[in-house]
């Protein structure tokens, strides 16, 4: 199985996305549009990779760029939450584990 996804596509799915979120609403949708758009395209690209099936180098450096950038956010995120929410302890957000 094969996704193709062309640019007009894309943009539509794009757009669609914005209709849901509207921007008006939280200075951050724009960041939500992009969770969004990235997770799908992620779960679209785990559905049909085949375990056995290799990438070429620089597509698993792309995956694991975004994958510890996305990281860096999301445990800076739930640093900022807890710490707003809590007022605990300090911790160093790079040693909070996620997924591992």
């Amino acid at each position: 199985m094969e996704l193709l996804l062309t640019e007009d596509q894309l943009k539509r799915m794009v757009k669609n996305t914005s209709k849901r979120i509207n921007e008006d609403d939280h200075p951050s949708s724009m960041a939500k549009q992009q969770l969004f758009l990235i997770a799908t395209m992620a779960y679209k690209m785990w559905e049909i990779l085949d375990e056995s099936e290799e990438l070429d180098n620089w597509m698993e450096s792309k995956i694991a760029q975004s994958e510890q950038s996305l990281s860096s956010v999301v445990k800076s995120y739930l640093y900022d939450e807890f710490k707003d929410n809590v007022g605990g302890p300090n911790i160093d957000p790079d040693e909070l584990v996620i997924g591992k």
